[in-house]
């Protein structure tokens, strides 16, 4: 099964699993359609920062083609690489926007983690999906369309995975990066 691409080619729908591995720049390789972009612009602010934990998202879109997200935490940071296909009314045939965004961890206020569970036939339980959210002590970018106007809302960062888009290792890589991310907010840096 494949899906329309924009420049002529089929992308695949289902992508590689990237949750056996354990290192960034593998991982990136393996499921990014345009990992060289996404890791030049990480390392340029990674600079030989350890790369803690990490996440990756991608999905194909029939107005806008391919997207591509890494977050990456070192510890200190939340690094966010985002790539995206440029739809063919904006720009020519296989362009694409590359996005770099860093966000302290210091400003994440809250980190949740849903998890969706199912009992199989045989009583076992199973992690079905996951949602995971970090909120931050920045305001969201846009207007509320169903709430009052004027009514500040916080910035959050939202990644979710489930068994038919990831498959249970990227839902329980998901979790981790969630739990690291847990677990420095608040801390004191070094």
């Amino acid at each position: 099964m494949s899906r329309p691409g924009y420049g002529g080619g089929d992308l695949p729908a289902v992508f590689p699993d990237w949750s056996p591995y354990q290192d960034l720049e593998s991982a990136a390789r393996a499921y990014l359609r345009d990992p060289d972009v996404a890791l030049e612009a990480l390392g340029g602010v990674l600079r030989g920062a350890s790369v803690l934990g990490f996440t990756l998202e991608r999905f194909v879109n029939e107005v806008n083609g391919v997207w591509q997200e890494v977050v990456v935490c070192d510890g200190s940071r939340l690094i966010l690489w985002h790539g995206e296909d440029v739809p063919p009314t904006e720009g020519p045939p296989g362009s694409m926007t590359s996005s770099l965004r860093v966000v302290p961890v210091s400003t994440v206020t809250e980190v949740g983690c849903r998890r969706r569970l199912i009992r199989t036939d045989s009583g076992e339980i199973r992690v079905d999906s996951i949602d995971v959210y970090l909120l931050l002590t920045s305001l969201d970018e846009a207007p509320p369309s169903e709430e009052i106007v004027g009514t500040p809302r916080h910035d959050a960062l939202r990644f979710g995975k489930t068994l038919d888009d990831g498959g249970a290792g990227q839902i329980a890589r998901l979790e981790e990066f969630a739990r690291l991310v847990a677990s420095v907010v608040g801390r004191p840096m070094l």
